[in-house]
This record gives C-alpha cells, structure tokens and sequence, in this order.
C-alpha cells in the first residue's frame, strides 16, 4: 500500500518534525526518511507559500439579509470558535468568541473556504479553500489574530489538497495531496455528432487492473483489495477512441495518486511523508495516536470505505475495516492508544459506534459494539479532548438525534462506555459536532425554519445559539415564512420502500392540484433532509410544489438500499423517479399534466435520464451539474472521482455497454420535454461538456433547451450571486412551462 519507509522532502533543516515551541508541549516522535522527486510514486512533497495578510474586518461583497455559519473548530479551551461564514456573499474564514458578538474575518479573499480546524496549542487555524470556486483545492493556515497566511498545499493548480487531523501537540497537520493528472489526450474535444467526450476533457490511459470492479448485481459489501505496493499493477498504455463510435472515448486518465504528509505549519521542519497510493479513490488521515505512532486513515471508493490503522514508523497496516460513506471523520484514539473508537457499518444494514481494543503494535485485539439503534445510522461521532466523552449523532428517518456517552465511565472498566444521555436540539439536523474545551461541544445545525447557525452545549444540559449566527426569524424576508415540509412514503413497483419530503405551496386549498416539481438530490448517497433549502422556497413562492424523494441508493435507510442501485440495478433507480411522480400525483396532491424533474449532480443525472426514459411524463426538466453520458464522464472527470464513482455506476471497460445502455446520451432520440441544463465554469467533478453536449443534441433534434454556465463556480455553487441568479433562472424556467 505503501513503499515502506516515511518520505520526506526538504524545506527546512532538520529531519522529522520540529517542536511547537509551546511550553511544556513535547513534540510528536515521527519518521524520517529520505526524498523524493517526481518522478516516484508519491508527488513531490509540498512546499508552503506565504501570502500577504487578509483579514478583517472588510466590507462584504454582498450583502445578504440572513447569513449561514457552519463547520465550526474551537480553540483549546472552547472560548472562541473559527468557522465557516457567508455574510460576505461567499464562504470564508471568521472567528470569534462562543459567547460574544464580535467576529474577525481571517481570509477576505474569494475563495470559497470548505473545511476549517484549529490546531490543538491553539497557535494555527488550518482550513481548505476552492480556488475559483473549482475542485482544486488547496490547504492554507493562518494564526487568530490573521497573520502569518500561508498555503501548505495545493498551491499547484494542477493539485489538489485537502485537510486531515493534526498531531495532538499543535506541531503538524496531516494533509492528502494529489498529484496532477496525465497530459492531455490527443483525442480531447473530439465529438462526432454532438455525443463523444465534451469539449477539452483530459484522457489517457486505460485504467488499472485493480479499479473496483462491480457485476451490475445488488450486493452487500464485500472484501475489498487495493493497490499493493507501488509499482504493482500500474496503468497500461494509452489508446486512441475508435473512429465512428461516438461513446469509445478513453475511458478514465493515468496517473494521479494520492499521498498524505504531516506538515509544520512553522514551516522550521521537513514534510514527513505516511503513505502514497496510486488510484486511489480517497485517502484522509482521521486521527493520530497522542505519541504518534499510529495513524487512523480514511480510504477506499464509494461504498468500499475503510478504516485503516497503520504505524508511522515502517507504514505497516495493523488493522482494517469495511466503515460507512458519509461524514469522513470516522473515529479516534483513546489517549492511551489502545482502543480505537470507530463509526463503521461493518457487517451490519447501519452504522453503530464500534470499540476496537489494540495491542501495543496496533493490532486488533477484538471488536465490540459499544453503541447501536434499530434502523437508524450513526452518522457523527465526536469525542472531547480527554477521550472519554462522545458525542453521537443518530440519523432517525431524515432527522437528528444527538446523545452523550461516557466511554470511560467511572467505576467501569476502561474499555467499556456509561448510559447514553440525550441532548434535545432546537432545529432537525445537525452537520458537525466537534470538542470545543473542557465539557463544551459545538454544534453546526441545520432545520427546515432556520439558516444553518453555530450552537454550544456546556455539561451536555443545553444548547445556546451562538451570537454571531443568524437568527431564526432572519432566514427569509418577512411575509411568507419557509414551508415546513411533510414526509410522504411510498412503495416501487418493485417493493422497495421509498419516502421523501412534500413542501406544499402556500395558498392552495388542501385538495387543489398544483403543479410540482420532483427535486433529486445528488450523491446518489445523499439523502433528503428536513433543511431550509432557498430553492424550494423560491419555487414555493411561485406557486410550484416540491417532492423531494429519496431513491433508491440514497443513505440514510439502510446499507442494502445505498447498494440498491449499483450496475444494472440503476435501471430501478430510474423507475422509482417515475412512481415518485406517481405518488405526488395521488398523495401529494400534484397535478399530473403539469410535472417537472430537476435534480443536482447525480441528481442533475437522473434528470436528463428521465426525461429520455419518461418522455412523456414530464413537461420540463432542469439538470444542473449533471452526467450525461458516463463514459465522457469518466473520461473527464478527476482520477480519484473515477476511481471511486466506478463501483457505483460500472467499471468505464468491463462495463462498457451497461454504462452506454444507462447513459442518457444513447436515447436522445426520445426526448420531448424542454430543458434548462445549468452548470459551474470550472467543475472538473462533472465537466461542463456534458450539459454541452446534451444541450447540443436537443437543439439538433428540434427541442428547446438553454444552457446557463455560472462564472467561477465548479460543482457546487458557493457565491451568493451566482446562486441568486441560478434560484431565479431555475424558478422562471419552471413557472413560464408548468404555468402555462
């Protein structure tokens, strides 16, 4: 999995890591090792860039009336918080006192910020930004106070980093850099009539013998193999698209690869390097043990996730498990290192908090389940800084439910965890939970009436809004409050139970038909939460009806209904969308001359299918960041996106005709219904050429269909104007066709 030895690179005089400086703090003991250029399996380690200052306070670039603020990380003892905030038109780095109304802005430039931590001595807070808005990301650093702004990684743009945990002494953070991809394909942009690879995509090599491999049946997981050693099982040579067939696109890019470093964000010690993989689908460092010796890792694609425990000194793998999709922070260490507290589903339909008793080396000494509940998903799992608190938030039907365990409780063995003790929260969903000093946790929550805000929980008794979020009653102008929305549940024409939320729009008698529009989300493994989403609320406001489903492959509901749809069984999925129109018709009550389908990424997939394989059921579609044809996605999107999305959707060689059968390409011919496609200039997830090139077919086939492209975004719309402008275009597209 790796090639042994701890890599290192040099920036700085001495081997291994230096210390924090901190007093009374000991520095981590880590491997040293020798360096690497790029011609080896790992990238070249990298090197930090210092930046001018950026704080504030600046004046916001556009205002909004209610702002959001999540993703929140405390300081050692739980006073101040930084985070997430859009008050400025656009996600950036604030910080700020739990208990006060004065906030810093830490980073005024426009990239938006992603993910945030503040390092254990309290001296760096270490966060992600999306350069332009696109999937290249980079890890940055800055002190409290704003100063010292430099990048840590990704200051490449043909790079991508993303942050991991740090070393529980301040004095590094693990970060995953991947290496750029392969050159691009002569064959690139070549598109004979309108259906091949999209305009500009990246191409090369034939994929690796070891990419996962799916046989388009309904399994539960399995075994898992990865890479060996690097070197094994490399990439073949390069070929050309066969002339004539438009879907003989190369199928997936070489090269690539995944490496994680612990970097000083001093800067005063060398990057050391703790593993390297080549095709791999994703690798995030979760935890280190407090003498450092062991590593906690995240890897593996979509749906195969693992838990792996390897040691720092020889990358030695002592243990691994099968865990589940969704929140990447999959567990931690007990402070003495010998138990691994684990959020997994190994074995089992949902995810349970998992005890995990290791030797000195690291190796398993037995599994328990120290924490589990009938039908319902662990999905966070938080411990304080001691370890001996955690904090689990359960998945009830779409909903949250969070309860405290002591996982050392007094009088029991070490090993073992007290009665959980439940915390009432104010608003439906919560996305992250994290330690914020001695008996404290904040709380990032989301609800169907409310913007997502920052909440604090002192001795796990009860939970006050941080100042500095917005309150409840800001989430929209005044006159038309969010609509709360209703659960509906449904059977497939196959059996499979199915559900989903119903936002009524305000005004209409009980029984009138109205038209409606089915929203699919992406993923496929997200799922549909009871969340304040502005969308809907505009759509509402224009008299449309939302049914917001959860098809098959959607979390949330079971390991067996996330597998539902893998290979062949997609063509179910497909179905579903059309008895979820169905049953809006019949429960909802939508109108059923007057339905739409829109949906997001996967969703934005479904969409574009739907309307090829149900040409008659819906007036209109809008497919915003979506597939259209699998094999041109492959063969531009990232290396470890195809890498990973391959078990879900089909193997781009050994399933090369079932992704043709389910790409909605190959039946453009049956399109009727107008479309809007709307998509991010510079999304590398789905590439912009594949609403292109649906788009152009439509127009060749005489129907309608608009193309809007959103300036410096990629897959996910992250700046307010652009998602005011793609809320309005969307909303006037709908109402001007259902209306009619």
């Amino acid at each position: 999995m790796t090639d042994g030895e701890g890599l290192r690179t040099g920036y700085g005089p001495a081997p291994g890591l230096a210390p924090s400086g901190t007093p009374g703090s000991a520095p981590v003991p880590l491997p040293a090792g020798r360096a690497v250029d790029r011609s080896g399996t790992a990238d070249a380690a990298p090197a930090p860039v210092l930046l001018p200052g950026a704080g504030g306070p600046q004046d916001a670039v556009t205002r909004l009336r209610a702002h959001g603020c999540w993703y929140p990380s405390a300081d050692p003892d739980g006073t101040e918080a930084a985070f997430i905030c859009d008050r400025g038109g656009v996600p950036q780095l604030w910080a700020g006192p739990v208990g006060g109304e004065e906030v810093r802005l830490l980073d005024s430039s426009p990239d938006p910020v992603t993910e945030v931590s503040w390092s254990p001595d309290g001296r760096w807070i270490a966060y992600t930004t999306a350069p332009g808005g696109g999937e290249h990301s980079r890890v940055l650093c800055v002190r409290p106070d704003g100063t010292g702004r430099r990048i840590l990684a990704g200051a490449d743009p043909a790079s991508s980093a993303h942050l991991g945990c740090w070393a529980h002494d301040g004095s590094a953070v693990a970060v995953t850099v991947a290496a750029p991809p392969a050159a691009v394909s002569p064959f690139a942009g070549r598109t004979p009539s309108g259906l091949g690879p999209p305009d500009g995509i990246l191409a090369g090599a034939r994929p690796a013998a070891d990419w996962a491999d799916r046989d388009g049946r309904a399994t539960l997981l399995g075994a898992t193999a990865y890479d060996g050693a690097p070197g094994t099982g490399g990439a073949s040579s390069a070929y050309a698209a066969e002339a004539g067939d438009p879907f003989a696109a190369p199928a997936a890019r070489s090269g690539g690869g995944l490496s994680v470093y612990l970097i000083d964000p001093d800067g005063l010690a060398s990057p050391v390097l703790l593993t390297t993989e080549t095709h791999a689908a994703s690798l995030r460092a979760c935890d280190l043990s407090h003498d450092g010796a062991l590593v906690l890792l995240r890897r593996g694609p979509r749906g195969r996730r693992e838990a792996v425990v390897r040691r720092t000194a020889d990358s030695a793998t002592t243990f691994a498990m099968p865990v589940a999709d969704g929140d990447p922070w999959i567990g931690r260490f007990s402070p003495e290192g010998r138990t691994l507290w684990l959020r997994s589903n190994a074995d089992r339909e949902y995810a349970a908090l998992l005890e995990v008793a290791l030797d000195t080396g690291g190796a398993s000494r037995g599994v328990s389940v120290a924490a589990e509940r009938e039908g319902s998903d662990l999905e966070l799992l938080a411990l304080a800084h001691d370890g001996r608190t955690a904090a689990l938030a359960w998945n009830a039907q779409g909903a949250s439910e969070l309860e405290l365990v002591e996982t050392f409780p007094a009088g029991q063995a070490a090993d073992s965890t007290g009665p959980p003790r439940p915390l009432a929260l104010p608003h439906e969903v919560v996305t992250r939970v994290t330690a914020a000093g001695a008996g404290r946790l904040l709380l990032a929550l989301s609800g169907s009436q409310r913007r997502p805000g920052v909440w604090w929980a002192h001795e796990g008794v009860s939970l006050l809004r941080t100042p500095w979020s917005a309150k409840d009653a800001d989430a929209v102008p005044p006159g038309r409050p969010p609509v709360r929305p209703v659960p509906l549940r449904l059977t497939a024409r196959d059996g499979l139970p199915l559900s989903g939320w119903y936002y009524r729009a305000p005004g209409r008698s009980p029984g009138e038909p109205a038209p409606c529009v089915i929203h699919l989300h992406g993923g496929p493994e997200e799922q549909e939460r009871p969340v304040f989403n502005p969308l809907y609320h505009e759509l509402a406001g224009r008299g449309l009806d939302v049914f917001a489903p959860d098809v098959r492959g959607s979390s949330g509901h079971g390991r067996s209904f996330v597998d539902a749809d893998l290979g062949a069984g997609r063509f179910a999925a497909l179905d579903d969308v059309a008895d979820c129109a169905a049953h809006a018709v019949t429960a909802g009550p939508a109108d059923p001359t007057r339905l739409a389908v829109m949906g997001r990424s996967y969703g934005g997939y479904l969409t574009f299918a739907s309307l090829v394989w149900h040409p008659d059921l819906f007036r209109t579609g809008v497919a915003v960041c979506g597939m259209s044809d699998f094999l041109s996605f492959f063969a531009g999107t990232e290396p470890w996106i195809a890498e990973s999305a391959a078990h879900k959707y089909g193997h781009p060689e050994r399933d090369r005709e079932l992704l043709r059968a389910l790409s909605p390409m190959s039946r453009i011919d049956a399109l009727r219904a107008p479309l809007l496609a709307v998509h991010g200039e510079h999304d590398t997830n789905v590439p912009p050429g594949e609403s292109r090139q649906f788009v152009r077919a439509a127009r060749e086939r005489g129907v309608s269909a608009e193309l809007l492209t959103l300036r410096d975004e990629g897959h996910d719309f992250l700046r307010a104007d652009n998602r005011r402008l793609f809320r309005r275009a969307a909303a006037d597209w709908l109402a001007r066709h259902l209306h009619g």
